[in-house]
């Protein structure tokens, strides 16, 4: 038999076995023509030691591979100088045995295998097993006189360990208690960064690390065994919440944590560690309600949680996730254009008086959902150019429904909105000539209290865009409680769209264009002298003096009388309303030109 050296601890194989400093030293020693290095790591239980190199691989050195590397630590060696490394294949595979010397295994290691060796041709290590979580955090192997870090990446191990402490940040929702060995629970303090130091503060030198969990989250299927890298053990740990970065679950360093966080004003500016896993959050409290207006659903309805989605039309999904960091990240979300469906954070109530803009933080980067598409009304009492405006309606907007044949304006109106199925409808009148590039998909704004919305038209005979002879989208409720002043619309609350919707086509006859022109002329010299601004001035001045077209001479005319008829009762409001009977408008129409009016009722 051969020669046995090694160097270290010694194997135990055999008496002989000498112990060397190196291969080359070895080789001085050896007193047989080829000799066995060996490791103590090895089991040799079934090694053949009589194995010898075929002729023509006398002048190599031979090496074994282990379950782990292609090099176990075993040659055989040519007692003179060799040229070259033969490495043999498996199935000539040396079984490394369990090695407690050099191994540091943390608690909570499920299991590992203690046979896992470095490869004796690498210098000396510190390798450093990773766990499901991080690199580091696993087993440690230290070979002797390492100094240096290596990361055995190939390997994880499974870890189960917890922090020492579970705490739960009570959101008032009613969902605290469903997590599981909870320490202590304590109430949300306005902001995460209050909070936490509130909570690192009562730990003290209880516990160096805890998780802290919210209410609103869902840890059923959360994994607490997870920990941070080794450096970065003294940083604050967020785990998102369905995605959203500043997230409500926390991974702590108490010391660090309880020394330094009052050094910052926010949250965000610690020293962060964003972590990539997700937590889901509990559904929040959805609130359906048939209000025209989100306004008055916040201000009537109560809720309990940090949030609540309020909804008058389709339930959006998926909903965006609002941070509750601090009151400037609790932003109040609409969902859609026209706020058919609204995140509302619990605190923004307080703010609330007329309107949710009210509260002063609004995220409107969310507008992704549809709304119902408001009902359009046509409104029509035998109008010549009515037809022909109903046709053009239809082709650019089917859904549209007519109303036929009612008496008087303001039962029109009403009669308008008793067809409609939806909170707000589009008025067309008979005049109107809808532009194609008017969609009929504009949206009201619920995040304000129900109003009217007036869209521009444009005037043919003096070039005139503004809200007259237009199309209005009314609310329906409030068309239906009005009691109108001298214009219907400006009776109840109202906004201007700055949109041209359409052509007034009011210059069809003498009759109609005299009576348009009367009407509006009446409203603008009201304005006027009640302190209009000069857009308003211009307005009148041109009704009063331009008009080219079709009936122009009866445009002009009606404005001038209305000027007239103003002066002759000094703008008196009651005088003024005259001019919305219609009954009254023809006899003062006959009698000024004796010229029968076109015969309608509207």
């Amino acid at each position: 038999m051969f020669d046995v050296f090694y160097s270290g601890v010694k194997p135990n194989q055999f008496a002989h076995e000498r112990e060397a400093d190196s291969i080359e030293h070895a080789q001085q020693l050896s007193r047989t023509r080829f000799f066995w290095w060996i490791s103590y790591l090895c089991d040799y239980s079934e090694w053949d030691w009589l194995w010898q190199p075929s002729p023509w691989q006398a002048h190599q050195q031979h090496a074994w591979p282990s379950q782990w590397q292609k090099d176990s630590g075993t040659y055989l060696v040519p007692r003179s100088a060799y040229t070259d490394t033969n490495y043999h294949p498996s199935p000539c595979i040396i079984r490394i045995r369990g090695d407690d010397v050099n191994w540091s295994i943390p608690t909570g290691i499920e299991s590992f295998d203690t046979t896992w060796h470095p490869d004796p041709t690498d210098p000396p290590y510190i390798y450093q097993f990773g766990t499901q979580h991080q690199r580091t955090g696993g087993p440690q192997y230290c070979v002797p006189g390492a100094t240096d870090l290596k990361f055995a990446d190939q390997i994880r191990v499974t870890t189960n360990r917890v922090a020492t402490a579970i705490y739960e940040i009570d959101h008032m929702d009613g969902a605290a208690g469903n997590i599981a060995n909870i320490t202590r629970r304590v109430r949300y303090f306005d902001n995460y960064r209050d909070t936490l130091i509130r909570i690192a503060k009562s730990i003290g030198d209880e516990h160096e690390f805890v998780w802290i969990c919210s209410s609103i989250c869902d840890y059923n299927n959360f994994d607490f065994s997870w920990h941070p890298e080794k450096w970065q053990a003294t940083m604050l740990h967020v785990f998102a919440s369905d995605g959203e970065k500043f997230g409500d679950t926390f991974f702590m360093h108490v010391p660090s944590f309880a020394r330094r966080a009052e050094q910052v004003a926010l949250l965000d500016w610690y020293d962060v560690n964003f972590v990539d896993t997700s937590v889901p959050r509990r559904p929040m409290p959805v609130i359906e309600h048939s209000y025209d207006s989100q306004v008055d659903a916040v201000k009537n309805i109560e809720f309990i949680g940090p949030l609540a989605l309020f909804v008058n039309g389709p339930v959006p999904a998926p909903v965006p996730v609002v941070p509750l960091w601090r009151e400037n990240t609790k932003t109040l979300v609409p969902l859609s254009s026209g706020a058919s469906s609204v995140i509302v954070p619990r605190a923004a109530i307080p703010y609330i008086q007329t309107q949710l803009y009210d509260y002063p933080y609004i995220d409107k980067t969310q507008r992704l959902s549809a709304d119902t598409l408001m009902d359009v009304v046509f409104i029509s009492n035998g109008e010549p150019m009515a037809e022909e405006n109903w046709q053009n309606l239809l082709t650019l907007c089917p859904r549209a429904r007519r109303s036929d044949g009612v008496n008087g304006r303001e039962a029109a109106y009403k009669a308008a909105a008793e067809l409609s199925t939806t909170a707000w409808f589009f008025a067309v009148f008979a005049k109107t000539e809808v532009l194609p590039s008017f969609k009929f998909d504009f949206q009201p704004d619920r995040l304000q209290e129900p109003k009217h919305y007036i869209f521009h038209s444009r005037n043919p005979l003096n070039g005139l865009e503004y809200g007259a002879m237009n199309i209005n989208l009314y609310n329906r409720q409030l068309t239906l409680a009005t009691v109108p002043g001298l214009d219907f619309t400006l009776s109840s609350a109202h906004a201007v769209v700055p949109i041209v919707a359409s052509i007034a086509r009011f210059n069809t006859d003498p009759w109609v264009t005299w009576r348009s022109a009367f009407r509006e002329v009446l409203k603008l010299k009201r304005e006027v002298d009640q302190g209009a601004d000069v857009e308003i001035q211009h307005r009148l001045q041109v009704w009063c003096e331009k008009a080219q077209g079709d009936n122009a001479d009866y445009c002009l005319a009606g404005a001038n009388d209305a000027l007239e008829y103003y002066a002759q009762t000094n703008g008196d409001y009651a005088a003024l309303c005259l001019s919305f009977d219609w009954a009254w408008l023809k006899e003062y129409y006959y009698n000024r030109y004796q010229q029968q009016p076109w015969l309608e009722s509207f």
